[in-house]
């Protein structure tokens, strides 16, 4: 079997334990999962002994190879040769891969584990066949994990193999997948210049009720684009000038649209989201309880998940929520209000990250160190939900870009600064007022504005965050100037008419509000 034509796409991990097999026969479900659209199937059994696993061995042999599908064992290469199967896959405390290489043949198939880039680099400058990336996330089926990397770390050792000139090498991720999360995890997971090649799965075909239908579901979602993944024939505004000139037509088309703005807020600011929702011409709801995600996500709009109360219910309805519309492809922000201050934020962040993709995380300097620092990087203790302000400038670009790299996303820093990014874009604005930071709320309703420009513009989401900003922030300062005026507490009434104001002022094509803005591209 020519090693380069092998299709790694739906890579599946058998497991016969009661847990995940129950009582059903595994070579029915193994030939069922083939049937179904799994490409190559490895043998792991850690407590058989060496006949039963040798039997169970040619048992499946027999099923793949009448659907011309290669047969790996996991670890034992005894197994593998008795066997007579297309080869083996071993971990970092099995056999050295120079040895299996001797006893199995240059023809056949040997995978490696592998968790860091010393270890990818070592097994391809071995002459691996193909990589094991992981784990990606805990999970029952695989205990003794050394590292849990995320999305991340398989982006990290699949652009370290590129740029080692190993791109050549198959990879595929394994840990914690399944047809919730495999597009996301693909999808964050490619590098530059290179993405997987395929998905280990145990439970998510094993334990399936139908093997066969969740094969052919896990091939079709491998081989598309998630939902949250817009696409857009016209290109990209990258340069202050295009931004400026596509403002407008943002603001119109928000105002046209009214697109659902659904908050999932604390109390203390769901009028004041509300309001600033109506000014600037979007439809709000407030709306907490998870379950209604699933309807409200089908209207168009955009889910706003402000983490200003965590509680196990709370944080269980905002993963509802954020299922609900990754599901059907419509932006989420999300606000890590007082990320770094407890324990328990922390450890919310992290699931969140785990289980949802996020289009736009909007926070201020402390919020957005804890949001990159959950992946093992640097990270901050923050005093309840002020921003801990200690980076320099070049310091605090360059943070947005990676968060925004690593998620595939858009990240905002907000401050007396804001800093936003999409991975390769960054810039900055200098507009707003100090009365902003004088008013409970302004931050979260931030995010409700966001939330219907990008709504209205998921095409073009770096875009549609900036004209989103340059909107609040220069209504921000508009209403600051006004006469009647005199403190954050006639400011807000002021900055809502000033809202108002600019979306029906660009409405009647009078843009002279956008000579104030101060926006910069960094990079």
């Amino acid at each position: 079997m020519d090693t380069n034509t092998i299709n790694y796409a739906v890579y599946l991990v058998t497991d016969n334990t009661p847990a995940i097999l129950g009582s059903r026969d595994l070579c029915e479900v193994v030939e069922a999962s083939v049937r179904g659209g799994t490409t190559i199937v490895q043998l792991r059994d850690k407590t058989s002994d060496t006949g039963a696993m040798i039997e169970m061995g040619k048992k499946l042999h027999a099923i793949t190879r009448k659907y011309k599908v290669p047969l790996l064992i996991n670890d034992r290469i005894d197994v593998a040769l008795a066997v007579g199967c297309e080869g083996v896959h071993i971990g970092q405390d099995d056999m050295e891969l120079s040895a299996a290489r001797k006893l199995l043949g240059p023809d056949a198939i040997i995978g490696v584990t592998v968790s860091t880039i010393e270890e990818a680099m070592v097994a391809c400058k071995g002459g691996a066949d193909y990589l094991g990336i992981g784990t990606v996330y805990a999970t029952p089926t695989k205990t003794n994990t050394k590292n849990i990397i995320g999305a991340a770390g398989v982006r990290d050792i699949l652009q370290a193999m590129a740029d080692a000139g190993y791109d050549h090498v198959k990879t595929v991720c394994i840990g914690g997948l399944n047809a919730e999360n495999l597009q996301r995890i693909v999808y964050q997971s490619e590098a530059p210049s290179k993405k997987l090649d395929g998905v280990a799965v145990v439970s998510a075909l094993v334990a399936a009720p139908d093997p066969e239908a969740a094969a052919r579901n896990l091939s079709q979602l491998f081989n598309s684009l998630p939902p949250f993944v817009k696409q857009s024939s016209a290109p990209k505004a990258e340069t202050v000038d295009a931004i400026l000139k596509l403002v407008p037509d943002v603001v119109k088309e928000v105002a046209r649209g009214k697109p659902l703005s659904h908050n999932m807020t604390n109390l203390v600011v769901q009028n004041f989201a509300a309001n600033v929702a109506l000014a600037i011409g979007a439809s709000p709801i407030m709306a907490n309880y998870g379950e209604e995600a699933f309807d409200l996500c089908k209207l168009g709009g955009a889910l706003v998940v402000n983490m200003g109360t965590v509680d196990p219910d709370g944080l269980q309805n905002y993963l509802k929520a954020l299922r609900a519309y990754n599901s059907v492809g419509q932006p989420v922000v999300y606000d890590p209000v007082g990320a770094g201050a407890t324990t328990l934020r922390r450890s919310a962040v992290k699931t969140i990250l785990t289980h949802a993709y996020l289009d736009i995380i909007k926070g201020n300097e402390g919020e957005i160190r804890t949001v990159y620092g959950i992946d093992g990087h640097d990270s901050v203790q923050q005093r309840g939900v002020d921003s801990v302000s200690e980076l320099e400038v070049s310091q605090k670009a360059e943070l947005v870009r990676k968060l925004a790299s690593r998620e595939k996303n858009v990240v905002v820093m907000t401050g007396e600064t804001d800093y936003l990014s999409d991975g390769q874009h960054t810039f900055r604005i200098d507009n707003g007022h100090v009365y902003l930071e004088m008013v409970t709320g302004t931050g979260c309703v931030l995010g409700t504005t966001i939330s219907a420009y990008v709504a209205a513009c998921p095409g073009d989401k770096l875009a549609a965050t900036v004209a989103a900003l340059l909107h609040f922030e220069i209504a921000a300062e508009r209403a600051a100037e006004r006469r009647d005026v005199q403190g954050p507490g006639t400011f807000v009434p002021a900055f809502l008419d000033e809202l108002f104001k600019i979306r029906k002022e660009t409405s009647e094509g009078r843009v002279g509000w956008l000579k104030s803005a101060k926006l910069t591209r960094l990079s």
